[in-house]
């Protein structure tokens, strides 16, 4: 294994298309949503709280946590593949770029992103179609999350999975390494997959491979009943095609102006219009 990459996108965006349309190439290794992030994690807390690094001294358990992290996450692929390049995803990578780089110098994270009000419409029409389980975001006796509206607010709430990727997101903007991660727009990558494709090369320094955008074979899987939810949500299209917005339809205009409204700095940074 000659490099790790890393893939932290916006939920429903793409990003397990992208996973398998990577996995095209036979030089990568690509996984599902992955916990490798978290067993970096699991050190770090360790190593912050174990008296036993605390009594040494900092900077050189600095160095040794260092080489144990970059070590250890190489070791743990080397394991598992013997291709070339890793792809690994995980929504955490971009927001923790920082710490990334501590040990992985000028880590390479793609971001994929997409329209707010679609993100969100796709997790409405998920709701809708699984009228069969127990959905914890809806408690009728409190009247939490009964309504579109009421949804909406839960699934923004930075505890939640598209906030929390949103308020990431903004986090990389404040601290200014937005620049370092590249961002592509799942509307572009539907649209002109080719010219998407070639700045993905471009940006992990590495020789283009022809992709087939009509032919996409799932080779990741992964059950999501396993946090409660649709089994098929990782399901993808074999070929590449945008889908038309029906954000309006599902959510009314009322929210999507609201969505609009209220991250005014999403929409402007990935040239999202009002209409």
């Amino acid at each position: 294994m000659q490099k790790i990459f890393f893939q932290s996108s916006m939920p429903r965006a793409l990003s397990t298309t992208f996973q398998n349309l990577m996995g095209q190439n036979p030089d990568f290794y690509v996984t599902p949503t992955s916990g490798a992030l978290e067993l970096v994690f699991g050190a770090r807390a360790n190593y912050s709280t174990s008296p036993e690094f605390k009594a040494q001294d900092s900077e050189l358990m600095k160095k040794g946590f260092y080489s144990f992290c970059k070590n250890g996450l190489e070791g743990f692929f080397s394991a598992i593949t013997d291709k070339k390049y890793v792809l690994d995803k995980s929504r955490g990578w971009g927001v923790y770029r920082p710490f990334l780089n501590s040990f992985y110098p000028n880590p390479k994270v793609v971001c994929l992103v997409r329209d707010l009000r679609d993100v969100v419409c796709s997790y409405e029409k998920i709701y809708r179609k699984n009228q069969d389980k127990h959905d914890p975001l809806r408690d009728d006796a409190t009247a939490r999350g009964t309504t579109p509206h009421k949804r909406v607010d839960e699934w923004m709430n930075p505890t939640n999975t598209i906030g929390r990727a949103t308020e990431r997101i903004f986090e990389m903007i404040r601290q200014g390494y937005d620049s370092e991660i590249l961002f592509i727009r799942a509307e572009d990558l539907c649209m002109r997959p080719e010219f998407e494709m070639k700045r993905v090369y471009e940006y992990l320094e590495i020789p283009y491979y022809q992709h087939d955008f009509d032919k996409i074979e799932q080779i990741t899987t992964e059950d999501d009943e396993v946090y409660g939810l649709s089994k098929d949500l990782h399901i993808i299209r074999p070929k590449l095609e945008l889908q038309p917005s029906d954000a309006k339809k599902v959510l009314g205009t009322d929210i999507c102006n609201w969505l609009y409204d209220n991250y005014r700095w999403y929409f402007d940074k990935f040239n999202y219009k009002k209409n």
